[in-house]
């Protein structure tokens, strides 16, 4: 298998909305868990995405494992790695978007990155520099409250510098408006500065196919889904790849119970989650009991043991700013953080083991701690539920997932998920 492109992307979640761009844009993908086990079957493919958990662990961590996924995707013969970061960028001054940008790029012998978040598809624009979603700065968005890694700056350019050892510079978008070319010489002259890292400018989807084409030129670059989608269509333009049909097949229905669990503290969780309990059973955790050291896991469990041969349930750990600030204020951000991944993990768990094999994960560390204590190694992608948010059939088990991450989907995702997952 010689790979066109490898990406490595810093949580399950958006792992998943990557692989689905790539998918519809003609590369046939497979998402794998983890760096792939030597011995690891996987189908002939233009791109893999390496789904790592690293976004919000250690710097020094989160380099370690993106080395090793680039090792592992440069062996494949990728020419071109795209380290795949939140469309909101959320990271804290500490990293880990800089220090693994900074790695990547020194391992890959290049001067300098580009460098955007942006994708204009879902609302999320690059204007000098300023990180915008939908009207609104990103700090004055109800996004800025990521419970880890909350979003107090809108200009990129310092929020990057604050976390790279290089100076970072701007590509603005009157001269992405001029061409690859004129973003390339644009890279090439802050590179000569001493930049690292640049943060590109993109509003229109076009912008996208410019910055694309432009990053495909060096081995190395740094965004989210949106980039992915302009490598993916350089990708195609240039003839490197043969664009393949997507018709989202997944094989045979799996049928039997199915569930959801719903971590994330987004506005657009909530707000699903309240729709759902028209629609499902919805038990919601309390994180207090939790953390006091009941056996909220356990009598969830009971509770969906119960229902799940009539219907799909849903399982909630989710809550509000304030109820998240009151508790991390209470018991620490990382040991609740921790604590609430754990039990959801557990949760997934034990409805594998009372027979659901159809799966719906709404955040993205939540989607992280149960992929890992499932063990799935990998997945095939089928079709689009939402922007962002494809079906995923395990490669090595019957078994449908969907992994959400918390800003994606309307208001009734979890029963479209469920509608499309047979």
């Amino acid at each position: 298998m010689t790979l066109a492109l490898g990406c490595i992307a810093d949580d399950y979640t958006g792992a998943s909305d990557l692989a689905n761009t790539l998918s519809k844009a003609g590369l046939r993908t497979v998402q794998a868990i983890g760096v792939p086990r030597p011995d690891l079957a996987l189908p002939e493919v233009d791109a893999v995405v390496v789904s790592l958990k690293s976004r919000s662990i250690p710097a020094d961590e989160a380099v370690a494992r993106s080395r090793e996924a680039e090792a592992w995707i440069r062996a494949r013969g990728a020419g071109h790695v795209l380290f795949k970061v939140c469309s909101t960028f959320d990271s804290t001054d500490a990293g880990n978007i800089g220090p693994v940008t900074d790695a990547l790029r020194e391992d890959a012998g290049e001067a300098i990155a580009l460098v955007t978040p942006a994708f204009p598809e879902t609302a999320r624009t690059v204007y000098m520099g300023h990180l915008f979603v939908g009207a609104v700065p990103l700090a004055e968005s109800p996004l800025k409250d990521h419970p880890l890694n909350p979003m107090r700056d809108s200009n990129l350019v310092r929020v990057l510098s604050r976390q790279s050892r290089a100076p970072v510079g701007l590509v603005d978008l009157a001269t992405v408006a001029q061409g690859a070319e004129a973003v390339g010489a644009r890279l090439a002259a802050l590179a000569r500065e001493g930049k690292g890292a640049a943060i590109a400018d993109a509003v229109l989807d076009r912008d996208l196919a410019v910055l694309g084409a432009a990053a495909l030129r060096h081995r190395v670059s740094t965004g989210a889904s949106g980039l992915g989608l302009g490598l993916a269509r350089a990708l195609v333009a240039s003839g490197r790849v043969a664009p393949a049909a997507s018709d989202g097949a997944l094989g045979e229905a799996v049928g039997g119970p199915a569930a959801c669990l719903a971590g994330s503290c987004s506005q657009a969780t909530l707000g699903q989650i309240a729709r759902a309990e028209a629609e499902m059973p919805v038990r919601r955790l309390d994180p207090e009991r939790l953390l006091a050291g009941e056996d909220e896991a356990g009598a969830a469990l009971a509770w969906a043991a119960e229902r799940i041969g009539a219907g799909p349930v849903l399982i909630a750990s989710s809550a509000g700013p304030d109820s998240v600030a009151a508790v991390q204020a209470r018991y620490g951000r990382d040991a609740a953080g921790h604590a609430i991944e754990a039990a959801m993990a557990r949760i997934a768990e034990g409805l594998v083991e009372h027979g659901v094999r159809r799966l719906v994960v709404a955040g993205g560390e939540t989607s992280g701690a149960v992929v890992d204590r499932l063990g799935l190694p990998a997945f095939r992608v089928g079709p689009e539920i939402a922007a962002g948010v494809p079906v995923l059939r395990t490669t090595d088990r019957a078994m449908l997932l969907a992994l959400k991450s918390g800003n994606f989907g309307g208001p009734g995702f979890f029963t479209d998920a469920l509608a499309l997952m047979p």
